[in-house]
């Protein structure tokens, strides 16, 4: 693919034009990075007469990918040999787009039948709204570019992760689950004013409420799926659940079996770190047949509830239900249905409450090579 050449610049119709260009391969596509502040005229020829994209229309979108079409009149249309795609993301429009210089915002293509695939992890982030442009070039004997006007710009959002790229995340997690540990209870902490109010306001019930934007960015749960979030989590040394806790003093025990049993379905959800050591698993546990199911069973990977390595529901030759977790990962676990407290009980912890380890909205470290798949973060 050919870009123009080093010390030609096209204008755009968001930012200044280049003075440098990368020459990345990307099938059909490369970008140029955007740098400078140089005339707008330099190294490109006299505007000729070239059709202007109109009624640009963007489907088949992912996480990192889209497909681009538009329409165009025949006046010389022959002529056209290149087409500039200016992509910028939505919040950046006002902003100085130099800043993230990781992030190229000018596409490159040949003049491709359309529609045309743009894909990319290293410029497309899941879940992120974008505005595009497109404007068509000639490219001339001496190595310019008789170019076209900017067409109308389209904003669009990308798409959260699909199951194959959770499948991914899925298969680098179970790198590093560990040997599985035995857990009886599931636990929740809160201050004392929730669980008042629970009983007060809620007929003794936690209610579901939607999932936070913590952990990867293209998870399909954030701001979503409804449910409660539970621990399982022991100290190897004890089998018993942690005496701190960085979400309140005040903790709601529950037998395993009153979440987890053979009457639910169990989704894994995301893989995740804080700049930390520490590794996160999002599991969601969800009642057969339930809203919370369906939405699940359309965006998540399910697990086998007696096989898998993060989080296990088995019968013993007796035929109680016995329950392992892996040990080498922070398992935060969603169910989806309200949750009555004359399940379980409310007792003050003895320990500390560890507010640097919350994951409330917590962000996930990008640069971690354990926990990132080759798509947008």
């Amino acid at each position: 693919m050919e870009v123009p050449r080093v010390g030609h610049s096209v204008s755009s119709p968001t930012s200044p034009c280049e003075d440098m260009i990368k020459n990345l391969s990307l099938d059909a596509i490369q970008l140029c990075e955007r740098e400078g502040n140089k005339s707008l005229d330099s190294g490109i020829a006299e505007m000729e007469e070239l059709p202007v994209p109109q009624n640009i229309k963007i489907s088949n979108i992912t996480c990192d990918s889209f497909k681009i079409c538009w329409d165009m009149d025949s006046r010389s249309k022959e002529r056209i040999t290149h087409y500039f795609i200016d992509l910028n993301k939505k919040e950046n429009k006002n902003a100085n787009k130099f800043k993230h210089k990781d992030v190229p915002t000018k596409l490159v293509a040949k003049a491709v039948p359309l529609p045309m695939t743009v894909r990319g992890h290293w410029f497309l982030s899941p879940r992120t709204e974008y505005t595009v442009a497109v404007q068509t070039a000639s490219k001339q004997g001496d190595g310019d570019y008789a170019v076209s006007e900017w067409s109308e710009i389209i904003e669009f959002c990308t798409a959260d992760y699909s199951t194959v790229h959770l499948t991914q995340l899925l298969e680098k997690a179970e790198v590093i689950a560990g040997r599985m540990l035995r857990f009886s209870v599931f636990y929740r902490n809160q201050h004392k004013e929730y669980f008042d109010h629970a009983r007060e306001a809620q007929n003794n019930k936690m209610l579901s409420s939607v999932k936070d934007n913590s952990g990867s960015h293209g998870s399909p749960i954030s701001g979503k799926l409804e449910g409660i979030f539970f621990c399982c989590n022991t100290e190897f040394n004890t089998g018993k659940p942690p005496q701190d806790s960085p979400y309140g003093r005040y903790r709601f025990k529950l037998p395993a079996e009153e979440l987890f049993s053979p009457k639910t379905n169990l989704y894994f959800a995301d893989f995740y770190c804080m700049y930390t050591a520490y590794h996160y698993v999002i599991l969601v546990i969800a009642p057969k047949g339930s809203s919370g199911d369906e939405f699940c069973k359309q965006r998540l990977p399910a697990l086998d509830l007696a096989n898998n390595r993060f989080m296990t529901c088995s019968e013993d030759e007796d035929g109680r239900l016995v329950f392992h977790h892996a040990q080498d990962l922070i398992l935060e676990v969603i169910y989806t249905d309200p949750v009555d407290l004359s399940l379980g009980t409310v007792a003050e912890i003895s320990g500390h409450q560890l507010m640097s380890q919350s994951t409330v909205n917590a962000k996930k470290d990008p640069s971690c090579k354990t926990c990132n798949i080759s798509v947008g973060r």
